[in-house]
């Protein structure tokens, strides 16, 4: 199990600071392909934290593709080697700065999405296309 030390004064959420804590550790090669780990209970007994905190951190994770969950069987550690996570890094920060501005701007969370979900289906099937022709 990873030791995990939350920092509640830090300003940066719990779930991430457990994503990381994974994540790092599933970089460092301490949870090879394939590992199960803890239930979201377990972890979130461990930690003394609301269980929900710990299935956000497992959701993301799982998003980002470093783990999978199976209900019933548990998460395990799923990591692709396609993922360049420097690259992903980036991409976060720059989505980051970008729903900052649409904040800003005025835009709802709902606002948001809608975009997202109009866009999302063209530009993957396209930036499809444009590998395949590559």
């Amino acid at each position: 199990m990873v030791p995990i030390a939350l920092n509640y004064t830090s300003g940066v959420p719990i779930y991430v600071q457990i994503k990381e804590a994974y994540r790092n550790a599933v970089l460092a090669g301490a949870f090879p392909q394939g590992t199960q780990l803890p239930t979201v209970r377990q972890l979130a007994v461990q930690l003394k934290i609301n269980a929900n905190t710990v299935s956000r951190a497992y959701a993301e994770l799982e998003r980002e593709g470093v783990l999978s969950r199976h209900q019933g069987k548990g998460t395990f550690v799923t990591l692709s080697k396609d993922i360049d996570y420097d690259k992903l890094k980036t991409l976060e920060q720059r989505v980051k700065e970008l729903l900052e501005e649409a904040h800003r701007l005025g835009f709802t969370r709902d606002d948001i999405f809608a975009i997202i979900d109009s866009l999302v289906p063209r530009d993957v099937k396209e930036c499809n296309d444009e590998k395949s022709s590559i």
